[in-house]
């Protein structure tokens, strides 16, 4: 028998990256895994992945959309807050509508969905809220507004969770994975872009900016993270319930 045998999962932002990873592991663990993410072939072939799964594409940037994608998915026992998006950009030159968009994708949509799906949660008595944040939920960079105040947003509603839903019961359980930089088409742009600004190659780029902070010089695999989630799943989930997991390779042990 699989560990996740009967129980039901969505994952947003499921084409690529940490999504699919996790929409991936949670199948082979037997779940039934309704994969979102904006239309199109990307996310058709990654549910082609995944064992038990379908697809309900969404722009989660669009309340009714997500209003829709909660209702079609009906009653789920894992909600995975993964989709995220970034811009890089000075506060004074950072456009207001890139920061609506991030902030609706990032941290409007796991409330909608989370509000939507936790009552199912609450009369089945089992349940997991599970939020891919990031290091930047409890740490600051430059030039990234948007998404780090989306990610310390994202870190707030879970704790807010967790005590709410720690009143129904003990297996009705909310956290926040926080890690540093991890391998996805997300950080291979930032790769790209951070390569051109400062004129220096790909891999000086990822140790001596973007790991710079890292005890260990190293990008996180998306299957490295969808392993913490399996983790998130199991019975000892209850004594985490609020906490943010830190995989952060040692960024905040300085």
């Amino acid at each position: 028998m699989s560990t996740l045998d009967g129980r039901k999962a969505l994952v947003t932002g499921s084409a690529s990256g940490i999504g699919r990873a996790v929409a991936k592991h949670l199948g082979e663990l037997g779940a039934e895994v309704i994969m979102s993410d904006l239309p199109g072939d990307q996310l058709d072939a990654a549910a082609e992945e995944v064992e038990r799964s379908s697809v309900i594409a969404a722009n989660l940037a669009v309340a009714a959309e997500v209003d829709n994608l909660s209702t079609r998915a009906g009653r789920v026992d894992i909600l995975v807050n993964n989709a995220g998006l970034q811009h890089v950009s000075p506060i004074e030159t950072f456009p207001a509508e890139r920061w609506d968009t991030i902030i609706a994708v990032m941290l409007t949509a796991p409330f909608l969905l989370t509000k939507a799906l936790v009552p199912g949660m609450y009369e089945t008595g089992w349940g997991r809220i599970i939020n891919i944040a990031s290091v930047h939920a409890l740490v600051a960079s430059p030039f990234k507004v948007a998404y780090v105040s989306a990610k310390h947003g994202l870190l707030g509603m879970t704790r807010t969770i967790a005590l709410e839903a720690a009143e129904h019961s003990q297996d009705v359980t909310a956290h926040a994975i926080c890690p540093s930089y991890v391998s996805t088409a997300l950080v291979e742009h930032q790769i790209e872009e951070q390569a051109k600004v400062h004129q220096i190659d790909r891999e000086r780029v990822v140790e001596d900016v973007l790991l710079e902070h890292n005890a260990i010089k190293r990008l996180i695999a998306p299957e490295e993270i969808a392993a913490a989630v399996e983790w998130l799943c199991g019975p000892l989930a209850w004594t985490m319930t609020g906490a943010a997991l830190t995989m952060d390779a040692g960024w905040l042990a300085h």
